[in-house]
């Protein structure tokens, strides 16, 4: 019996999108969003909120409804360069005002700079970091070998119109479209619309799964705790999370903590 994992209602593609620093500009970003129904994860510097360029702390819940809210560091310096001490201080203290602001545990991150070592991964390990997006554009649409160094397919400025065209054709199961950037970007460059076409031509796609950074992870990672019987015919899912995939291309539907016999 052939077994293939899909995404959630048999979907086999995935996008999503990653935008760094909490801007002001993500107010526009998170309209188009919205209006082409695609979801989003914003990675903010807590400790920058309500100054210069960033959004008001008190916009933060309401913003983002519905998408992601994810660390950055509380301040955006190179973590790398900076002691044990100081590293631990600027992801905690980065979750513990995100999490009072949204109301939920904020799990995920991304490198400020991009930039990371050894170190900076052992210490996210402990600080119940889950996931961690890099700036190393993949130019595909594979799964990450280790969350904590996810890259991303591309910046939004690197021919994602292109890439849109052979998204949509891909056809082999959990395809996954990963778009980074910063909204300030548009506005600098003057290019809203790039990002607008590429929603509406992505948008409406039965067989995308339009997801936040985390419910990606969390998915994934619940893909993991499935545990089959030597000829597969009994299949258990251990996960908190229901879960699909296809057993000689019958798509099946296996809930939480259930044990199945596809006989």
């Amino acid at each position: 019996m052939r077994i293939d994992f899909t995404y959630p209602d048999g979907k086999n593609k995935a996008l999503t999108f990653s935008y760094d620093d909490g801007v002001v500009e993500d107010r526009q970003l998170v309209e188009i969003f919205n209006k082409y129904k695609v979801k989003g994860t914003f990675h903010i510097n807590s400790g920058l909120l309500d100054k210069g360029n960033h959004i008001a702390a008190s916009e933060v819940a309401g913003l983002y409804e519905g998408h992601e809210v994810s660390c950055h560091s509380e301040t955006h310096p190179f973590l790398e360069t900076m002691s044990k001490e100081s590293v631990v201080a600027e992801i905690l203290e980065d979750r513990r005002n995100l999490e009072a602001l949204t109301g939920y545990p904020v799990v995920g991150l991304s490198y400020p700079f991009g930039t990371y070592n050894s170190q900076v991964l052992d210490i996210l390990k402990s600080l119940g970091i889950v996931y961690s997006r890099t700036t190393k554009a993949t130019g595909n649409f594979a799964l990450p070998d280790n969350f904590l160094e996810w890259h991303p397919t591309c910046h939004h400025n690197h021919d994602i119109m292109k890439k849109a065209e052979v998204f949509e054709k891909a056809y082999r199961s959990l395809c996954l479209f990963y778009v980074w950037g910063h909204s300030y970007e548009f506005a600098r460059n003057d290019n809203w619309d790039l990002i607008e076409n590429f929603c509406a031509k992505v948008s409406g796609n039965d067989t995308v799964w339009y997801a936040t950074n985390i419910e990606i992870y969390e998915y994934l990672t619940a893909l993991k705790q499935i545990q089959f019987s030597v000829d597969r015919k009994l299949v258990r899912n251990l996960s908190s999370q229901t879960i699909w995939f296809k057993a000689d291309g019958e798509l099946i539907k296996l809930e939480s903590g259930k044990l199945i016999n596809l006989k």
